[in-house]
């Protein structure tokens, strides 16, 4: 029963109207990985390379920006990969919800 009133509802609004929304939606997902991907392989390079590997290993300056850099690589690599994912996904359920009409 809720299928069909959403399907009704879907016939009922205008296509601008759904493409606004799912383009807000993709600019506000783009947005947040984007400040994600400058923000945090940034703050870990630093806070890897104080605290982690300086402050706890005791580690030299110049084998510490080695490590940190390893470290940020990966997060870079974390974040494209949860974008990938959650792009994947946000497309398959639009692709669906305007299959159904």
């Amino acid at each position: 029963m809720e299928r069909y009133e959403k399907a009704a509802l879907n016939a009922l609004s205008p296509p601008e109207a759904r493409s606004e929304v799912s383009l807000a939606s993709t600019l506000r997902t783009m947005l947040f990985f984007t400040a994600l991907m400058i923000m945090l392989p940034i703050g870990l390079y630093f806070s890897t390379k104080a605290y982690i590997f300086e402050g706890t290993f005791g580690m030299s300056n110049r084998d510490s920006y080695f490590y940190a850099a390893i470290v940020a690589v990966v997060a870079v690599h974390i974040v494209l990969a949860l974008f990938v994912y959650v792009a994947w996904n946000e497309g398959s359920r639009q692709w669906r919800e305007g299959k159904q009409d």
